[in-house]
């Protein structure tokens, strides 16, 4: 998938930019933008609920491997993989994000917001479990354990879909080739993972799917210079809700849980 989001990408920037060649003498106001870029996150604390009543056959007990359970206050990190940026073939490997833009006026516009996030849950963290296995309770502390209990991740990715008002507020525009501002952009979405789960030694990495939703806000530093360049650094705060993700149980399987998500975000585009 993430293939096809470059391409697209790609695609819409040079198609662009060379239309933009035959206009730029009669309309100087570019109303169209397209970023891309890199992003670096942190998560607050889940409690995350499992559950998979379906009597599912598991070969490694022998049991019909059925569970309800929740862990409580987990902790997680991204997994930006900064490193395999250089690697032309694998840019869409590490945390990066993406702005489609459409500019109204100077100061107010509207954008969809892609961003890239990986969230994973540190193994061998202790934590509280409640809940049941095959009709047995369990209350206890216990260690995540991604070998003989849980290990939990969205990778390809946490996927964050938005679509926010863009406010600019300039701030120094010494001349037509510069302009620096200052952005605000409150949004909301859906959240679309790919989730990678392994309960009980049994692993399945699952296909993308609209689990939930996500509402935040982006603010930072804009600067537009040379006519059709753009580049943004920003901070992004937002509340995302998984309200079913998959796992485990051949579509019954469910996951749910909600947290709180940073990012300190560097993106380079064209206006057009």
């Amino acid at each position: 998938m993430r293939y096809y989001i470059l391409l697209l990408f790609t695609s819409l920037l040079f198609t662009n930019s060379v239309a933009q060649s035959d206009s730029i003498k009669t309309k100087k106001f570019k109303k169209w933008y397209a970023t891309w870029g890199y992003t670096k996150c942190a998560f607050s604390k889940s409690t995350i609920h499992f559950k998979d009543l379906s009597n599912k056959y598991h070969e490694a007990t022998g049991l019909n491997n059925y569970y309800d359970f929740t862990i409580y206050d987990v902790t997680a990190t991204d997994r930006p993989d900064f490193d395999k940026i250089k690697d032309v073939i694998n840019v869409t490997i590490p945390q990066f994000v993406a702005r489609l833009g459409y500019q109204f006026n100077t100061k107010w516009g509207i954008e969809i917001n892609y961003d890239h996030a990986k969230y994973v849950v540190d193994d061998f963290q202790r934590t509280h479990i409640k809940g049941q296995f095959n009709g047995v309770a369990v209350d206890k502390d216990t260690t995540l354990n991604p070998n003989t209990f849980l290990h939990f991740e969205h990778t390809d990715g946490a996927n964050f879909w938005m679509i926010n008002a863009v406010r600019k507020f300039k701030l120094f525009n010494p001349n037509k080739n510069f302009n620096a501002s200052w952005v605000l952009k409150p949004g909301a979405g859906v959240v679309f993972p790919r989730t990678d789960v392994t309960i009980f030694g049994e692993r399945l990495n699952n296909n993308w799917k609209v689990a939930g939703w996500i509402v935040g806000v982006e603010t930072g530093l804009r600067l537009e210079f040379l006519n059709n360049g753009i580049f943004e650094f920003v901070s992004k705060g937002s509340y995302a809700d998984y309200v079913n993700a998959l796992v485990l149980g051949k579509g019954n399987g469910k996951a749910n849980h909600h947290f709180w998500a940073g990012q300190l975000t560097a993106t380079l585009g064209l206006r057009f």
